[in-house]
């Protein structure tokens, strides 16, 4: 059962990927010296690197394992295209300059065709895992799709990560998982195009959906009572063996068609990966038991309650965690040899995976792809808003700190450092979302201080991003309409700086009128709040006076600070709610647009 939030096309997710042995020297590209240089360029325009080797593409580049693929076939001598729906969520990756990216879908057979044009080996990574209860269709309609074009195309080879199955089970009888990973194995291998499948049970790296899911439950239960599942027997493999065993696929010699087993060299129970985690943490031994009424959906719940992995994606997983999955060969190595060392013990894997998460070296997460069902749609800018309500909430303040100071606060929210306003309030309306099936507010940040376009924020995720100016965050909590939060940074003379917020609701129906209008009491604290909060501790952290001597300070340390002082003010009334309606078909509607230095705004 591979975890694979990795794509842009359909909606689905990735597996995992650790990089190359650790160098001790980090690089741009965030696989441990390995990757070509950073250029330095934004990466939104296609051009791609002029080197001489095969071209790739690399469809799913926008989720977990795409993105940490990326740099390796880079370093390894390739070319590289990348297709995405959305091609602005790969231009702040560090690879972004070096590679060609194409707008397409795989669903969509036209589009595939430019970004399979001269292509040599197409590497296949994406799945509309836990995509709704037509996904087998979407994953079967991909598959077909990208076979035929592939094929049309005179691509070399078709190179497919997929879910290793259990042995002497019959497809019927497997989760809708593992069916599905395994059908669409099965029509790559007859696509008539020489096709490499590549087929792992739990993949363990920094980020990644398994090990995040083995973390949280080991590191926050130190008793816990488990569904019977944990004591099948798994043949994890760490992301970086995943990624070698990807990369030296693309050189498989024309006869060669086939799926192949990967795996570590450990087979473990569910349990036994628990009880290694925290001698590998440093944690005490975990008391596990294991009870038989716990049904997958059950699992879930219970997963998704206790980990940031949402039940959208955490049921697959633990469907498929009933079945044992363990290698019936390792006929890989005969293709791609296994260099001392390799394939890394679980041990191993565990500690390479810790110590990216302690030192805040994660390239790409789980959560790097779009969750199913999540809303996609960007801010609008034309009049297709006529006839429809646009609700906003808008705060302003003036910061004595300057740009790059209040910059550092606003990039930097969420996650450890949270949402500078009512800490309950949002951890309320993160646990309501968790038992409706969202997201919840504890998926965190892939980075302590920088973030990117694409980028999960919490129950957000990054939609825009200006650097030093703006950032626009997308909501992908349950909502009965669309939302977005936009947070801008301007100069205001004398070194100081000027922040504004705004807060866009677009209902859907009554339950959206309703659902803003039974929250609107609250954005006097929650998003006023926040806009004071984010000011003050700018400034906060931009001088420190002691003894007379100016010092600097880094903003999440002073965030304490800033919310000890706020906790004893009064509710801010400088902001103002505003609700707006948008024009009706033929008056001439106008879209919301972004304010302009020098305006003013409400509040």
């Amino acid at each position: 059962m591979t975890d694979e939030p990795g794509k842009d096309t359909p909606r689905t997710h990735g597996t995992d990927s650790h990089g190359p042995p650790d160098t001790g020297t980090p690089d741009p590209y965030g696989t441990d010296g390995h990757g070509p240089p950073d250029t330095g360029t934004d990466g939104t325009h296609p051009g791609g690197r002029t080197a001489p080797g095969p071209l790739c593409l690399v469809t799913g580049a926008s989720g977990y394992i795409g993105g940490r693929l990326v740099p390796e076939l880079l370093a390894a001598g390739y070319r590289v295209r990348c297709l995405a729906r959305t091609p602005a969520k790969l231009r702040d990756h560090p690879w972004a300059g070096d590679v060609e990216i194409v707008r397409g879908d795989v669903t969509d057979g036209p589009s595939l065709d430019p970004a399979l044009r001269d292509v040599d080996i197409a590497y296949y990574l994406v799945h509309a895992l836990g995509g709704g209860p037509g996904f087998e269709h979407t994953d079967r309609l991909a598959a077909r799709t990208f076979a035929d074009r592939s094929r049309a195309a005179g691509v070399r080879r078709i190179v497919y990560l997929g879910g290793l199955t259990p042995r002497g089970v019959p497809d019927h009888a497997l989760s809708p998982h593992l069916r599905s990973r395994a059908e669409v194995g099965r029509i790559l291998l007859r696509s008539g195009v020489p096709t490499t499948v590549l087929r792992a049970a739990v993949i363990i790296g920094s980020g990644s959906a398994s090990f995040e899911m083995l973390r949280y439950l080991t590191e926050r239960l130190p008793v816990m009572v488990t569904p019977s599942w944990v004591r099948t027997r798994i043949q994890p493999i760490a992301v970086r063996d995943v990624l070698r065993y990807l990369v030296g696929s693309a050189d498989m010699p024309p006869e060669v068609s086939r799926a192949f087993d990967i795996g570590g060299p450990d087979v473990l129970t569910y349990l036994g990966m628990m009880r290694r985690y925290a001698a590998v943490a440093g944690l005490p031994r975990r008391l596990i038991v294991p009870v038989p009424v716990l049904t997958p959906r059950l699992s879930s719940h219970w997963i998704g309650l206790v980990t940031p992995v949402p039940r959208s994606i955490a049921r697959p997983l633990a469907e498929s965690l009933r079945y044992e999955v363990v290698c019936d060969e390792h006929d890989i190595a005969d293709l791609v040899p296994d260099p001392p060392g390799t394939p890394l013990a679980f041990d191993t894997a565990l500690d390479l995976a810790l110590r990216r998460v302690r030192e805040a070296r994660i390239s790409t997460r789980w959560s790097s792809a779009s969750v199913p069902g999540a809303p996609s749609d960007p801010l609008p800018t034309d009049p297709d808003w006529a006839g429809g309500s646009l609700y906003t909430d808008v705060r302003e303040r003036a910061v004595a700190a300057p740009p790059e100071a209040l910059w550092r606060v606003v990039e930097g929210i969420g996650g450890e450092n949270g949402w500078y306003s009512f800490p309950l309030a949002w951890a309320v309306r993160g646990w309501l979302d968790r038992l409706v099936g969202g997201v919840g507010l504890r998926r965190g940040r892939r980075d302590a201080t920088r973030l990117r376009v694409g980028d999960s924020l919490d129950f957000w995720r990054v939609e825009e991003i200006e650097r030093g100016r703006l950032l626009r965050l997308r909501a992908e909590m349950r909502l009965p309409g669309l939302a977005w939060l936009e947070m801008y940074v301007e100069p205001d003379g004398d070194g100081r700086s000027r922040y504004r917020q705004r807060a866009l609701f677009h209902p859907h129906g009554l339950a959206g009128q309703a659902y803003w209008w039974s929250v609107s009491p609250f954005h006097a604290v929650v998003f006023g709040g926040m806009a004071r909060k984010i000011a003050r501790t700018a400034e906060t952290a931009e001088t420190t006076e002691t003894e007379g001597v100016v010092e600097t300070a880094e903003a999440p340390r002073a965030a304490e600070a800033a919310r000890a002082v706020e906790t004893a003010e009064g509710v801010e009334t400088a902001g103002k709610a505003e609700a707006s309606r948008a024009a009706g078909p033929g008056e001439g509607a106008e879209a919301p647009r972004t304010p302009r230095p020098g305006e003013g705004a409400p509040g």
